[in-house]
């Protein structure tokens, strides 16, 4: 099953099979009864009105008044199974979308994009689920209209049946024209949405800083140019479908001048009488009906298909971050972190951006990683909670390489603090207890007191239950900081990372917060990644990066004496004095 579209119905209905029995037989019904009616209507003018017996007409309209009330509750019945079918679909695929992005490594997500991950899982999702609601209500149903359809007419009067192949083959023609020239438009469409929702978050987000350089102006030519993108192909898509309708009902009325023209004629010759005219005529609008319903329809599946191609691409995308078949689910040991002649290369890269990095993290040991912007300081802490894979070499975690690790287990034993800090939208306690649901209020200020925050807490009106807004844009950026470090402290890790987490704190700050640090953190071993050398200066093992590689390990004095390259760093900061003290 290549299709796509195929592909992500059959996954997300399947378990709704018994479901799509039901509405089927409901739109047979409803059709069943939709097609009798006109014989009704026409043994009721040949029999009751041309002969003027009123009880005959009272009884065979009594009968189309039972006929009708059925066709409404088959309908409705219909209607409300295939709404709460495709309501069911549209969560069972964003469910699973959502699923699949957690399993993402940080490649991934950067090979698609969140805009784009946002719009698979919303827009993308919502014209296939679309798709499958009208499909449902009303294209079930078309079929098999046109086939009963189609044998009544032939029961009423075969000498006009060619009229009726007419126009089919006719609509058929207008469908497929406009339905070849819509799947390019729609994959157009998709992806200028993305553009636009990629331009929109990019200015919410960097909106300081746009303020900043004074480059709204810009920034709105940039929006306008995406939105009239957009625009441009949903009018092209617009012509292009708002130009079927007046074909379909010029098919539909020029069909119908035509069954009168000739059926008259047979009236005349007494070939036919007028009920069944009548009926012929309902027969041919319900035939051309159920046929432009169908293709009016079909038109939705170019869209839908596009939409349904991004959703699979997400869905078949292999995370590089494979789990064990066994994972290891027990491990030995406090936190020992080993690197094995690590290296990393992104994908389709030339060169890697770390290669033969060995060192080991022991438990009580503080181990600090400098180096000039670019050497690779980010990329080799996210190997350790297995953000990326290690391309080559190992790291280990108490003995266990991390891809042998069970993820809970692996996790459960890092607190990270990201080198962007990130707040949730909830509460300064609901985020402190991210790492640990079960912390108590007292757990939470001693870990707000260590990462030098309970002051600023304190203030807040509310306290631990004062509002944060999403990604913690209504507190400033060492706000934000202290708080993803008391985020880490509450969590309680064996292996506590830092990347670049003290950088927006003033020098005094970061002082007291190390010094408290030492001694919330004295059993566990610490990975400290810092620009600053005030800030590593006393770690047990200091390792320098350049260009990828080690340069330099160990301590601040015995870097001092034989690692060039921190000592360039150590004179860019401080003074030969502050560097001896």
């Amino acid at each position: 099953m290549k299709n796509p579209l195929n592909r992500m119905v059959y996954r997300f209905l399947k378990p709704y099979w018994l479901w799509v029995v039901i509405v089927i037989a409901f739109q047979f019904g409803s059709t069943y009864a939709g097609l009798e009616l006109p014989t009704l209507n026409a043994d009721i003018i040949n029999n009751g009105v041309a002969k003027g017996d009123t009880g005959y007409i009272w009884k065979y309209g009594g009968f189309m008044l039972a006929v009708s009330a059925a066709q409404v509750i088959c309908q409705v019945s219909a209607v409300y199974l295939a709404s709460r079918m495709a309501m069911s679909f549209g969560r069972d695929a964003r469910s699973s979308l959502f699923k699949k992005v957690l399993s993402f490594s940080s490649r991934e997500v950067n090979k698609f994009g969140a805009p784009s991950l946002i719009t698979r899982n919303t827009n993308d999702v919502q014209q296939v689920q679309m798709l499958v609601l009208m499909t449902c209500m009303m294209l079930l149903g078309a079929p098999i209209t046109m086939v009963g359809g189609v044998i009544k007419a032939l029961e009423t009067n075969m000498s006009l049946s060619w009229i009726i192949l007419a126009a089919v083959i006719a609509l058929g023609v207008v469908a497929g024209v406009v339905i070849a020239n819509m799947g390019p438009l729609f994959a157009s469409m998709q992806t200028r949405i993305d553009t636009v929702n990629r331009v929109l978050r990019e200015h919410i987000s960097g909106i300081r800083v746009v303020r900043a350089f004074v480059r709204e102006p810009y920034e709105a030519k940039r929006f306008q140019k995406a939105n009239a993108d957009l625009m441009d192909v949903g009018v092209k898509v617009g012509r292009l479908m708002m130009s079927m309708f007046p074909l379909v009902m010029f098919i539909l009325n020029l069909s119908s001048v035509a069954v009168m023209w000739f059926g008259s004629h047979q009236i005349t010759d007494g070939n036919m009488e007028v009920g069944d005219l009548t009926a012929f005529i309902t027969y041919l609008l319900q035939i051309l009906m159920s046929v432009m319903m169908a293709a009016m329809m079909i038109v939705l599946v170019p869209r839908a298909a596009v939409c349904a191609k991004r959703i699979m691409e997400v869905l078949d995308q292999q995370s590089t971050v494979v789990l064990s078949d066994h994972p290891v689910t027990e491990v030995t040991g406090s936190g020992q972190v080993a690197f094995s002649d690590v290296a990393f290369r992104y994908s389709g890269a030339a060169e890697p951006v770390i290669s033969k990095i060995s060192f080991t993290m022991e438990p009580g040991k503080t181990t600090a990683i400098i180096g000039a912007t670019g050497s690779g300081k980010t990329t080799l802490v996210n190997l350790v909670p297995r953000l990326y894979d290690a391309t080559e070499g190992s790291v280990s975690i108490d003995g266990v390489d991390v891809r042998d690790l069970d993820e809970d287990v692996l996790w459960s034993k890092i607190g990270l603090v990201p080198q962007k800090p990130y707040l949730f939208s909830g509460t300064v306690a609901s985020n402190l207890r991210y790492g640990n649901p079960d912390a108590t209020d007292e757990e939470l200020w001693h870990a707000l007191e260590i990462a030098q925050a309970k002051d600023f807490v304190e203030e807040m009106p509310d306290k631990l239950e004062e509002p944060i807004a999403q990604g913690g844009t209504n507190v400033s950026g060492g706000q934000r900081q202290r708080l993803s470090i008391a985020r880490a402290l509450v969590k309680k890790p064996e292996i506590y990372v830092f990347d670049d987490s003290f950088s927006a704190l003033d020098v005094a700050t970061d002082a007291r917060l190390r010094a408290a640090l030492e001694h919330e953190t004295d059993d566990a071993a610490v990975m400290i990644v810092a620009q600053r050398v005030s800030t590593i200066r006393h770690a047990d093992s200091i390792i320098v990066l350049d260009n990828g590689g080690i340069v330099g390990q160990g301590t601040h004095e015995e870097l001092l004496q034989s690692c060039p390259t921190y000592m360039e760093i150590v004179e860019s900061q401080m003074s030969a004095e502050e560097a001896l003290a």
